[in-house]
């Protein structure tokens, strides 16, 4: 990618801060994370330095956080204590913290006194200013700290991709729901829609690079184009992406149900590059809980999308994400959740217990679910949960699907992993590695996770 004026001048200033050191780069948190986490390693790569087998060998450590719930926080902050008998041996190395959860002024400060051993502390805003910030980190004897809430253009950042065939591709940033469980708002900022033609000339270019998938990330995606003077929505955008040449698959998340128009459905059934799968989370299936959200949409709206999306795009797969124990949440209410699950019949959903994020109007709500009772609600959704997904994939054993091969099996290196269009794992035994293909390859089992598959030739798809 072609780098703007100011950023190549800024990474020319500090082009050989890294010449002869090395990085190791830790990621929590979402698909858009992992992008930034891409963005972090073309930054330090541009600016001279190489990528460490291990923080052992490392000279700069960056973190990369998620704030969405407690459980990651308390990784980092476990991570950090590790780190820092490394940092006493090492007294040269460098260990930077940034993302979500430091974006928050309140953990920022936290970490610079309770981890001395940081030397730099960065918010989602400071990725155009990070070779600035590090510079002055390893120049510097105290903790440098940057969470300014203002962006400077993150257009043609270098980026280094983690593979070469499938890619993340940013079309919104931030979000504006204000979901009152939900701290995203605050540490992403609003929303902030990239112009049409630069998503279409970053696509194109990866299509002539040789990827043949694309993932759109934002909050939400749905709400693309509502903030650009243009007039283009989501629906647009993929039909324009739809026409790249060279590409074969489009994928996109995450969708929020409010925004979800039939537009989009048709052109999704239409578009033959667009893949037949809608991560479309519900979060809960009582409208008392939903409203206590702020979701804007009922059970029955929520019900009436599925339908939809299953009858015009027949075969579709609808993931979702949903909440156990939000505050105030009765029996009444949970069943109401279950109910949804066993109507809309999701292929998969990730289930979660409530956590409070401090700042979030959730945060200040009383009436909070013990926790035993919401480990008890989690079981029972995910028995429920499992028993659906097992019979959905039961449904493709003996048929051929198109998978896209994304390398060995981290659990068996016989075996060759990749997914379907509708998102589906599927693992099949390969003597030849054949990353980055897609290959037909027929369903002989079927497991709640994944599926089982073989060859059914060698060739690719067309």
């Amino acid at each position: 990618m072609e780098l703007t004026d100011k950023t190549a001048e800024q990474i020319q200033q500090t082009a050989q801060m890294g010449e002869g050191k090395s990085y190791f780069l830790y990621t929590f948190g979402c698909q858009m994370n992992e992008h930034d986490s891409e963005v972090i390693a073309g930054i330090l790569e541009s600016t001279g330095f190489t990528a460490a087998a291990g923080p052992e060998e490392a000279d700069l450590i960056v973190i990369n956080t998620c704030a969405v719930r407690k459980k990651p926080e308390e990784k980092v902050g476990a991570l950090l204590g590790t780190l820092q008998p490394l940092k006493e041996k090492k007294k040269d190395l460098c260990i930077a913290v940034g993302g979500c959860m430091t974006q928050q002024e309140e953990i920022a400060a936290y970490i610079k006194k309770r981890f001395p051993h940081v030397n730099l502390v960065f918010g989602t805003h400071s990725l155009p200013r990070f070779p600035q910030l590090l510079e002055r980190a390893m120049l510097s004897r105290k903790t440098v700290v940057d969470i300014e809430e203002y962006a400077d253009s993150r257009e043609d950042l270098p980026i280094s991709r983690r593979d070469k065939f499938k890619a993340w591709l940013p079309v919104i940033y931030g979000c504006n729901n204000f979901c009152s469980y939900c701290i995203v708002p605050y540490v992403r900022g609003r929303e902030r829609s990239r112009p049409m033609k630069e998503i279409l000339a970053e696509a194109r270019s990866l299509a002539r690079e040789g990827y043949l998938e694309l993932t759109l990330l934002g909050q939400n995606v749905n709400s693309y184009g509502q903030d650009l003077p243009e007039g283009h929505d989501f629906a647009d955008l993929l039909r324009e992406l739809n026409k790249v040449e060279g590409l074969r698959r489009i994928r996109f998340m995450t969708s929020h149900p409010k925004d979800l128009s039939p537009g989009l459905i048709d052109v999704v059934a239409r578009g033959e590059k667009i893949c037949e799968h809608f991560h479309l989370p519900v979060q809960s299936g009582s409208n008392r809980i939903l409203k206590l959200m702020n979701r804007r949409y009922t059970r029955e709206r929520y019900l009436e999308l599925v339908r939809s999306i299953k009858e015009k795009i027949p075969g579709a797969a609808v993931t979702s994400d949903i909440i156990v124990g939000f505050p105030g949440e009765t029996k009444e209410d949970f069943q109401d959740t279950l109910d949804l699950v066993k109507e809309a019949r999701f292929d998969n959903a990730f289930t979660f217990i409530y956590s409070p994020r401090p700042g979030t109007k959730a945060a200040q709500m009383e009436d909070a679910v013990p926790r035993a009772q919401k480990e008890e609600r989690l079981q029972r959704l995910a028995e429920i949960q499992h028993g659906i997904s097992q019979e959905i994939n039961a449904e493709l054993v003996g048929k051929v699907v198109e998978v896209l091969v994304e390398g060995r099996s981290k659990n068996n290196p016989e075996m060759l992993t990749g997914r379907t269009r509708t998102n589906k794992l599927v693992h099949f035994a390969s003597p030849e590695d054949l990353t980055g293909r897609l290959l037909p390859v027929k369903i002989i089992e079927a497991r709640t996770w994944n599926l089982i598959g073989e060859m059914v030739s060698g060739e690719e798809t067309v």
